[in-house]
């Protein structure tokens, strides 16, 4: 049994400033970051690394009782025998890991914790607390970067392969995505992007996984599996349209999405994979028959929540398992295309596209599908994003549906754009099928 001592208190300053300041002593940060509801968590260093949290017993103490967070970033295959690039190899194979200092933010306010395999000792807490009271408000820099642009004609090529095995009935959609180098004109750093993503115009999830001299971040939308004691949610993503600035176009593009019978086709793969699943594992099943919108900022999605309760014995990690990953990810049936994927795409996508998020000592948590999202070293990065393909697709089409998605990792080295202000953007009102990933 590994015992872990966890202390938390309190904190009056705004976590993403605190977070700016300490992360220059920590090698390791974690960030699971959403900015339409204060569920925040920013780890530094590394406690301690677990293969499962079975064997994990947690002394809580100090004034607040903040359960210790450990964060898990997991592949989109981790049994994919090709290489990935270099920059993704760089990541150790863990599951559960436990920041020595977290940074708390939530609905009963921000919360410094503290976590150490013996007794945390009180001057510790007492520096990190100081620390971050003296964080000053943190600044945007913008960094300017160069895309080696993929070819078009490779693309058609991945696309017709995808195209051929639905014909032949291997799969009904298959999910391929494009991965482009992103060399920067001057050196950029983890803290860098973060705070661009968390105070930019990205909506959704902004996660960052650092590992010694490389980084993984980026802002997703798709939330995979959140849990709270019985109560589970998940979300059905896929189809996909542009966003205008004009309203009354905007709503004409969502309405098209809504209507129109591939994109439909597309986002019932993955409602009817989501609702088997959950009612495997759970009761009181909830997934809506009609979809809403999700309106991003340069994009539109077809959407559709899911919730139930979690059957006694089944714990979120399982859950995670089974869910991921969806026909939103891979295709379907998922076993198929995912061996589909590892015969057209020329590189193992590494933590694109994989769960990520975290699970506290109690066994609650969230994990979001990693999706516009890139893997950098300060110097160079590869940046990723993918699109379903079925019966029906054009790859041109798709070909420009992924530059708009890409947009979105990119939006993080735009020091300018968005809101100036930390204070959390609210989540965008969905339209509804009655009235109005796709990856």
């Amino acid at each position: 049994m590994t015992r872990i001592y966890s202390y938390t208190q309190p904190l009056n300053a705004d976590i993403v400033d605190a977070f700016c300041l300490m992360q220059k002593g920590f090698t390791d940060q974690f960030v699971y970051y959403r900015k339409d509801r204060p569920t925040r968590f920013m780890g530094l260093g590394r406690c301690i690394a677990l293969p499962t949290l079975d064997e994990a017993e947690c002394e809580l103490t100090g004034p607040a009782a903040e359960q210790p967070v450990f964060f898990s970033f997991n592949r989109f295959d981790a049994h994919n025998p090709a290489p990935a690039d270099e920059l993704f190899q760089s990541f150790p194979n863990l599951h559960f890991m436990l920041p020595e200092v977290v940074l708390i933010e939530n609905e009963r306010g921000a919360f410094l914790q503290v976590n150490s395999l013996g007794p945390v000792y009180a001057g510790r807490v007492e520096r990190f607390a100081r620390l971050a009271l003296t964080a000053l408000r943190r600044t945007r820099r913008t960094v300017s970067y160069q895309l080696e642009l993929d070819s078009r004609s490779a693309w058609e090529q991945a696309v017709g392969s995808g195209l051929n095995a639905i014909k032949e009935g291997r799969v009904e959609k298959v999910v391929l995505s494009r991965r482009l180098k992103l060399r920067a004109d001057e050196p950029f750093s983890s803290k860098d992007l973060l705070v661009n993503l968390i105070d930019g115009t990205a909506h959704g999830t902004v996660l960052l996984y650092r590992y010694a001299d490389v980084f993984f971040c980026g802002c997703t939308p798709e939330l995979l599996v959140r849990k709270s004691g019985c109560e589970l949610e998940s979300m059905c993503l896929a189809g996909t349209c542009p966003a205008s600035p004009d309203t009354a176009e905007n709503e004409r593009l969502a309405q098209g999405l809504l209507n129109d019978a591939k994109n439909r086709a597309e986002h019932d793969y993955v409602v009817r994979f989501i609702r088997d699943v959950l009612g495997r594992t759970c009761y009181a099943v909830d997934v809506p028959k009609q979809p809403t919108i999700m309106p991003l900022t340069r994009i539109q999605h077809l959407m559709t929540p899911a919730h139930a309760k979690l059957l006694e014995g089944v714990d979120l990690w399982s859950m995670m398992g089974d869910l991921h990953p969806t026909p939103a990810v891979s295709g379907t049936p998922v076993g198929e295309a995912k061996m589909l994927i590892r015969q057209i795409e020329t590189y193992n996508r590494g933590f694109f596209a994989g769960a990520c998020g975290y699970v506290d000592a109690a066994g609650d948590g969230e994990f979001s599908v990693a999706l516009r999202t890139g893997v950098f070293d300060g110097e160079i990065g590869y940046v990723y994003a993918g699109c379903g393909i079925v019966d029906g697709s054009r790859a041109a089409d798709e070909y420009d549906e992924i530059a708009l998605k890409l947009k979105t990792v990119l939006s993080a080295f735009d020091g300018e754009a968005g809101a100036s202000s930390p204070a959390a953007q609210t989540s965008p009102q969905t339209t509804t099928a009655g009235e109005g990933e796709a990856r």
